[in-house]
């Protein structure tokens, strides 16, 4: 059964062969073009699954506004990489992540309040 809320956020990957799609339920589908279902990614640790970013390197961020996390994914879409932000950075229901190239950050926006968070990263 597709539910009107079944999809949250898209991004595609930057050779165009891969879609990535975060859902409502907690989960991160990885699609080919074809829209072919290549997997599946889900973690306890980060709930309420809210925003998705692909940098220009590949690399997936998405966050999760129940959990208050923010985590790389594999560009494969099966395991996370690192989790790279969490309530103990300031993080209070993240729902949107970018990553810049021009200031090496990554830049969360929060649900419910007016606060924007910037991250350097190496």
């Amino acid at each position: 059964m597709l539910l009107c809320f079944a999809v949250s956020r898209c991004a595609v990957s930057p050779t165009g062969d891969r879609l990535y799609i975060t859902s409502y339920l907690n989960k991160l589908l990885t699609l080919a073009r074809d829209g072919t279902l290549l997997a599946t990614y889900t973690d306890p640790a980060l709930g309420g699954l809210s925003g998705l970013h692909v940098t220009p390197a590949g690399q997936v961020l998405v966050c999760g506004w129940k959990s208050d996390t923010v985590q790389q994914v594999g560009w494969e879409g099966k395991s996370k990489l690192a989790t790279l932000a969490t309530q103990e950075d300031g993080l209070r229901n993240p729902w949107s992540v970018c990553y810049s190239s021009t200031t090496s950050s990554i830049i969360v926006g929060q649900h419910r309040n007016n606060n924007i968070l910037v991250f350097r990263v190496e």
